[in-house]
């Protein structure tokens, strides 16, 4: 099968980047034919909150990537649809994660669709996004009107589809697991690399910074005097993606500083292995989401997990067996890492984690995809 994937690939990071990469090995894996077509813009500067959209790591061997797609230019828009619709791929999968990107992807699926052959299923990691502007609803039917189908990769996603598709094939395919970030490395070892004092456990907060994501939260939950007396360090390991000095503000109100190691940068892939493996638990208090990447690499590494019951964080972190389910609230978060920590969860949660983990492989996903086409033809 012939197989054109368009979303964020190498040389852009982060978790759909990674996502778009791994999707594709698991393609020919299976002897399947395919291709990505990545953006040469993604996001203009001013639109992008952090230090660089660009990766440091090498470009993925074996890949076929194109830097090609402008996501800000109508003539690129019309020569990359009519490119796809002359190479008469099978399937073309277009990543959607942000209404920003809905008149570009919209526009070449449309083009695409007109040679009548190539059926363009969407893979959606968010619809409604975190942040919500003005416009969003008009941009995401644009896009959602020009596709043939749908992937959710989320049970909150799913629902968020049928406000704005009712008659078109969609599937649930939850968000497999990340496995491109190196091997499992033992905790001591991990600590060392890290330089970290092994007399400590830790916590870890991973990935971007932003509002939605509730590290207010976790750092207010962490000021728990019962959390303070015992030897618990919180790693925070993600760049700012706003403005820091609220966070740092509240590392201070709480005298947290001793308590709190910052790596405010992007983390390379090649280091996500250490911070996983030196934690016992992996915090995520988000406000509102509809699922995260973050989840996929802890059952990776098989950590232990806080998550809470917002979007589709809770579906697969099942509550009391790979870890907990809470409240988005400081006391709430404070007092399940208090019961993790006092009564020594980690081993049971992480035996949990490696038997639900097994849920979330790429080959099931693959499958899905490949049911969707076939209803479609």
């Amino acid at each position: 099968m012939k197989i054109t994937i368009l979303g964020t690939a190498h040389p852009y990071r982060g978790g759909i980047a990674a996502f778009t990469e791994r999707l594709a090995k698991a393609f020919q894996k299976i002897g399947d034919d395919v291709n990505i077509s990545t953006f040469s813009l993604q996001y203009p500067d001013f639109l992008f909150p952090g230090k660089s959209q660009y990766s440091y790591s090498n470009k993925p061997i074996n890949l076929d990537i194109t830097s090609e797609v402008n996501s800000i230019n109508p003539i690129n828009w019309l020569r990359i649809g009519l490119k796809i619709k002359k190479q008469r791929p099978d399937i073309l999968i277009l990543k959607y994660w942000i209404p920003f990107l809905a008149p570009c992807l919209g526009t070449i699926s449309r083009i695409v669709r007109a040679n009548t052959h190539t059926k363009v299923i969407a893979i959606v990691h968010n619809l409604i996004p975190h942040e919500k502007r003005f416009g969003d609803n008009i941009l995401n039917r644009y896009f959602v009107n020009s596709c043939d189908a749908f992937v959710a990769i989320s049970e909150s996603v799913y629902n968020d589809l049928d406000h704005f598709v009712k008659h078109k094939k969609k599937i649930l395919s939850i968000h497999p697991l990340y496995d491109n970030f190196g091997k499992v490395v033992d905790k001591d070892q991990a600590i060392s690399n890290l330089s970290l004092d092994k007399d400590y456990r830790y916590m870890l907060f991973f990935g971007i910074i932003r509002q939605y994501k509730g590290l207010d939260i976790l750092l207010e939950a962490f000021s728990d005097n019962r959390l303070q007396t015992k030897n618990i360090k919180l790693i925070i390991a993600g760049e700012f993606y706003e403005d820091s000095q609220p966070y740092y503000d509240l590392i201070d109100k709480y005298n947290l500083s001793d308590s709190v190691v910052l790596v405010t940068n992007f983390i390379p892939d090649n280091e996500v292995s250490n911070y996983f493996c030196a934690a016992d638990i992996i915090v995520q208090p988000y406000k509102h989401a509809t699922q995260s990447g973050v989840t996929q690499i802890a059952y990776y590494f098989d950590k232990p997990m806080l998550v809470t019951n917002v979007g589709g964080l809770k579906e697969i972190v099942p509550h009391n067996k790979v870890g907990y389910v809470c409240k988005p609230q400081p006391n709430d978060v404070a007092d399940h890492l208090f019961k993790f920590f006092s009564q020594n969860k980690e081993s049971e949660f992480t035996k949990g984690v490696k038997e639900e983990k097994h849920k979330y492989s790429w080959s099931r996903m693959i499958d899905d995809i490949k049911f969707l086409y076939s209803t479609l033809v």
